[in-house]
């Protein structure tokens, strides 16, 4: 099964991409198509309304940066806790499955958390930026 650990930079760039797309899709409907309306919704919650503008921003942008792997720890702290209020303040009630339940916000949280410990791996900014990518051998 060692043959396996070749293929974790596929894992992890699959793991990235697949909650980056998650997290723009989620966030630019928010940002673009009703930022007031989430603001307000999250009002409604107990939060305070400014609250509702920073998870619309941090849905969005830290799901680009996790999509192309720059400042991936960072963007999947941020989109953890996001997905972690998420779940507390709006899918708890649904229970796990169902209508608004709990599974697809812990889903992508489990993602979110997981890229906070493993990091983007090499197919990423973050490894190319840090000289990883750059192809020369020191000696």
């Amino acid at each position: 099964m060692r043959y396996l650990d070749r293929l974790q930079p596929l894992a992890l760039l699959v793991m990235r991409l697949s909650l980056g797309v998650i997290m723009v899709a989620h966030g630019y409907q928010k940002v673009f198509g009703g930022l007031h309306h989430h603001a307000q919704f999250v009002a409604s919650l107990g939060l305070p309304a400014w609250s509702g503008y920073v998870s619309s921003f941090t849905e969005f942008l830290c799901g680009l940066m996790i999509l192309t792997g720059f400042f991936s720890r960072l963007a999947a702290f941020a989109i953890c806790i996001d997905l972690a209020v998420a779940i507390w303040k709006v899918h708890w009630h649904n229970g796990l499955t169902g209508n608004g339940g709990v599974e697809f916000p812990l889903a992508a949280a489990t993602l979110a958390f997981a890229l906070i410990f493993f990091g983007a791996g090499p197919i990423s900014l973050d490894h190319i930026l840090r000289g990883g990518g750059s192809g020369a051998r020191r000696a």
